[in-house]
């Protein structure tokens, strides 16, 4: 393949370009703050499956005072009719047997009253670990949150700098022969590197000094002739600097 010298040379703009591009790409993939994001999942994993239990363990007491208080209000309903039917009846035997029941209903009435207050107090605690887990979730999430901010913002940022560089190498690459940029993209996509500097009978691509048989049949092909790296695959740009 034949490009004018001035064209081979445009190749390692559009390399260097290329190469600030994965550069960029790495970086974005690297924030500190997604490092520091995966660190910190294991502990918000944690703190939710704790909150999960304690969000349960509530729950399930607020039932049971629930079941509780619903008995005691039976209790209360039966003591208040068996009185009234107590106030309204003449037979002995009947008042007898409803002051029994009525004896029976307040000893029940007392033993759930200290069950009630026994779960009221298992639900108070069982609140108080839950807003406690509730305050840790709201602090991690914060910074859970602090992190993502600084994240999106440093990677927006690093965007911008993508776009604009990826405008620029497109502009590059469309001024060259169309041939001349395939050739760089299949031996970039193939090696890395589509194309470097021979700086002083060395390879920019492999950074090794090539063998003076490589060098003299390099010397050998014309300006215009596209010459490519025996070691890296890459085009390899010639000019005054290049030790031909």
């Amino acid at each position: 393949m034949k490009a004018s010298p001035s064209d081979q040379n445009e190749l390692l703009r559009l390399q260097a370009a290329d190469t600030r591009l994965s550069q960029l790409d790495h970086t974005v993939r690297n924030l500190p703050q997604a490092a520091e994001l995966a660190a910190l999942q294991p502990e918000v994993d944690a703190l939710r499956a704790r909150w999960i239990a304690a969000t349960g363990e509530v729950e399930d007491a607020r039932a049971e005072l629930k079941r509780v208080e619903s008995d005691v209000e039976l209790v209360e309903a039966r003591k208040r009719r068996d009185t009234e039917r107590v106030q309204h009846t003449s037979s002995m035997k009947d008042v007898q047997a409803l002051e029994a029941e009525l004896a029976a209903l307040a000893k029940r009435q007392g033993d759930l009253e200290e069950i009630e207050l026994t779960v009221m107090e298992r639900v108070e605690g069982l609140e108080a670990a839950l807003a406690a887990i509730d305050a840790e979730r709201a602090e991690l999430d914060a910074r859970v949150q602090a992190l993502e901010e600084a994240r999106d913002g440093e990677a927006g940022a690093v965007g911008a700098q993508r776009d604009a560089l990826a405008r620029d190498r497109a502009v590059i690459a469309a001024a060259l022969p169309a041939d001349l940029v395939a050739l760089y993209e299949r031996q970039r996509s193939r090696y890395g590197v589509g194309a470097a500097l021979l700086l002083r009978g060395v390879s920019m691509g492999s950074n090794v000094k090539l063998t003076e048989s490589d060098l003299a049949e390099i010397r050998r092909a014309a300006d215009d002739d596209v010459v490519l790296c025996p070691d890296s695959g890459a085009i390899l740009i010639r000019n005054e600097e290049s030790g031909l």
